[in-house]
């Protein structure tokens, strides 16, 4: 055993002693952020003092940790791509980016990794770039605690924030995003987690999932986006502990559900959306424990969609509960809270006794014909709603709560 530590002391020592740190800018005889990465070994560090560095496309295709001291700003004069990362373990700190350039053949950004893995970019300012983050190939990277705003006034013209294409096993983690088409992107992306992010005033999406499977968005903030998030064409995504607000539109929504599976979606807090959340071909979803509180719609189910479980969720203060565009339903609603709710509860056991019909006649009638949401709150359609109720006629049947919760579920 001690000559086995002796060995692997021998083989790690020359790389550890060897290690060093370059220092660019301030009182160092180097002035370039360039020269020092020629002049670095992997493993080296390079410490880049205060200042205004304007060096073109700065590639680093060596293991280095690249690292700023009061936020040096390397400018990209609206020309180029400022970084771009072509080796494994790449740490990226303490930098702010701004003015990266544009290109309509190649999707330059403020920091672009390329088909490399366990590359670390934290703790930076991106300021006015196209695309900010954008990672490629990417495996096991981590895109923690970074500040981005764009001021985009155009979706086709805007890149996204934070951008990842065909990667494995990322880290998205307290990232601070607004004003771009989407504040987080990810196509063809796996086994991959977003927690405790903030995207605000984005063009399109707060978040956007397209392709990407068995993925985990966890504890985020989707303010005032044109919509919050839109996960699509995906399965086994979990969606937990999510806050999405004031995303209000024609076409907006706090969660977009688009040929989604086998997904569960718990905890979450929609308040103030046009629709809490919109399904479209959407099967296998457990939802529970999410709170819907003063949204135009708390949920759109689309006919196409089956095998939802709605189940222990509140539903307060929403203009309607639920709304759908066909008669059949293969979904279940039970032991949710509504507060349009006037049942009884002879039995005290804090369960209503007559099943809850959530959806209305007049909510139907406004899929059909949105002009008619003049007449909300008329003395006919409070009329009509209640003769649904006892006796339906065009609203779904089946779609009830048979155990409608006389309290909030939490």
């Amino acid at each position: 055993m001690k000559y086995f530590s002796l060995v692997v002391i021998l083989f790690i020592s020359p790389f550890v002693i060897d290690a060093k740190t370059i220092k660019v800018g301030g009182s160092s005889s180097i002035k370039s952020i360039k020269a020092a990465i020629k002049l670095a070994s992997p493993g080296d560090t390079i410490l880049v003092a205060s200042g205004h560095y304007k060096e073109g496309n700065i590639i680093i295709a060596k293991n280095i940790t690249l690292k700023g001291v009061d936020f040096p700003v390397l400018d990209g004069e609206k020309k180029f791509e400022i970084i771009s990362i072509k080796a494994n373990d790449v740490t990226v700190e303490g930098f702010k980016l701004i003015r990266a350039g544009a290109s309509d053949i190649d999707d330059y950004a403020a920091l672009k990794v390329y088909d490399c893995s366990k590359v670390v970019i934290q703790n930076n300012i991106v300021d006015d770039a196209h695309f900010a983050i954008y990672i490629q190939y990417g495996r096991k990277c981590i895109v923690r605690n970074n500040k981005i705003k764009s001021y985009s006034i155009d979706e086709q013209l805007s890149g996204n924030g934070i951008h990842c294409w065909k990667s494995d096993s990322l880290t998205i983690y307290g990232n601070v995003v607004s004003g771009h088409r989407d504040g987080i992107y990810f196509e063809f992306v796996t086994h991959s987690l977003i927690q405790n992010n903030t995207t605000t005033n984005n063009l399109r999406y707060g978040l956007h999932f397209m392709f990407s499977n068995n993925d985990s968005y966890i504890a985020n903030k989707f303010i005032a986006n044109g919509a919050g998030v839109a996960v699509m064409y995906s399965h086994g995504v979990h969606m937990q502990d999510n806050y999405f607000k004031q995303n209000w539109g024609d076409a907006a929504y706090g969660l977009l559900l688009k040929e989604i599976s086998d997904s569960y979606i718990k905890g979450n807090y929609f308040e103030k959306n046009t629709s809490g959340i919109y399904m479209e071909g959407a099967s296998r979803i457990q939802l529970f424990n999410n709170t819907f509180l003063n949204n135009g719609w708390a949920m759109k189910i689309l006919a196409n969609c089956m095998d939802i479980n709605v189940e222990r969720n509140n539903f307060i203060g929403n203009t309607f509960d639920v709304g759908t565009n066909g008669s059949l339903v293969l979904n279940k609603f039970n032991h949710n809270y509504w507060d349009k709710y006037d049942g009884y509860d002879i039995n005290k056991d804090k369960i209503g006794d007559i099943p809850y019909r959530p959806i209305s006649m007049y909510s139907m009638i406004i899929e059909k014909n949105a002009p008619a949401m003049m007449l909300f709150r008329s003395f006919i359609t409070t009329l009509l709603d209640k003769t649904e109720k006892i006796i339906p006629s065009i609203t779904p049947e089946n779609l009830l709560d048979n155990y409608p919760l006389m309290k909030k579920a939490f």
